[in-house]
């Protein structure tokens, strides 16, 4: 018996190894391309600043580091002089209503793939991954030419006399900064809700007809409370990338209205002086996004946990 514990204990220990050696190169590639970066512009953040050239100075010394930059940024995120407050909850109401029509429109498209689409799945979802194969950017630029004033977008509108002149929909209006968010990030959250919905049991949906529930009360009864957590799993993977996007407000407006706190980084990182509470704000949104992702986490374990 004594052996035979000995024999387990080895081979439990052998296959720790092995994970351990698997994992290896992924852990050393986040240290060089995460943890690496991380603390740079940590050190950059709570460095100094050469007053002849105008540059950030990194600090890495912890012992060595200053706060000026990081009172700075509070004082243009909160206060009477505050210009960086309006930009933050701009940000927080165009990020909820993109992400809250990109799970309106992105739910029910992966519910019809998943459940309704039979032998034409394999193309939806080829159609549903195609926008993957083009760069962010390059749809971004088709936007411009379907909204630009003498687009195909104001030219339908003209001549269905829904309009009496062109619209300038890329003059710095609210719903064109949002609708290109829903039209960039919706294609992962379909992905995400399309693998949730295609795992939940059939056998599950047709108990529920079978108790005698409608179409409409199964749905609500038993497939949306399953399809909980491909739901947050999409909302975080489209929420996250939003909060940080400066590139959709950049092509499609450019005004000062409607400026995101990406464009607010940016600016302060292009700008000389002001690289080091550009590096303190990044770390704030970094702070934030942990948030949720910890949720997420927590939630996933509960999950996990009650299934198991």
């Amino acid at each position: 018996m004594a052996r035979r514990g000995q024999r387990q204990t080895g081979g439990t220990a052998g296959k720790n190894r092995f994970w351990i050696a698997l994992a290896a190169p992924g852990i050393l590639w986040l240290a060089l391309l995460f943890i690496v970066p991380f603390y740079a512009v940590l050190a950059i953040a709570m460095g100094q600043l050469n007053r002849l050239f105008e540059s950030p100075v990194a600090v890495w010394n912890p012992l060595r580091w200053s706060s000026s930059n990081v009172i700075n940024a509070f004082h243009d995120l909160v206060g009477s002089t505050s210009f960086a407050g309006p930009i933050v909850i701009r940000t927080i109401a165009y990020v909820a209503v993109a992400s809250l029509l990109c799970l309106l429109i992105g739910y029910p498209t992966a519910y019809f793939v998943a459940r309704f689409a039979g032998n034409r799945r394999g193309l939806f979802l080829i159609l549903l991954i195609a926008p993957f194969w083009i760069s962010y950017m390059m749809r971004m630029l088709a936007w411009i030419d379907l909204l630009q004033t003498n687009g195909y977008l104001n030219r339908a509108l003209t001549d269905l006399d829904l309009t009496s002149h062109p619209v300038n929909w890329l003059g710095g209006k609210s719903v064109t900064v949002v609708l290109g968010l829903v039209y960039g990030y919706i294609p992962y959250i379909i992905l995400v809700l399309y693998a949730g919905l295609d795992r939940i049991d059939p056998a599950l949906i047709e108990a529920g007809r079978d108790l005698g529930l409608s179409r409409a009360r199964t749905f609500l009864r038993v497939t949306l409370p399953l399809s909980r957590q491909p739901i947050l799993t999409g909302l975080l993977i489209t929420v996250l990338p939003m909060l940080g996007d400066y590139f959709t407000n950049q092509l499609l407006s450019g005004a000062a209205s409607t400026s995101m706190v990406g464009n607010l980084i940016q600016g302060q990182l292009g700008t000389p002086g002001l690289e080091g509470q550009g590096a303190v704000l990044s770390m704030l949104l970094l702070l934030i996004l942990l948030a949720p992702m910890i949720y997420y986490v927590m939630a996933t374990n509960r999950s996990s946990r009650e299934a198991a």
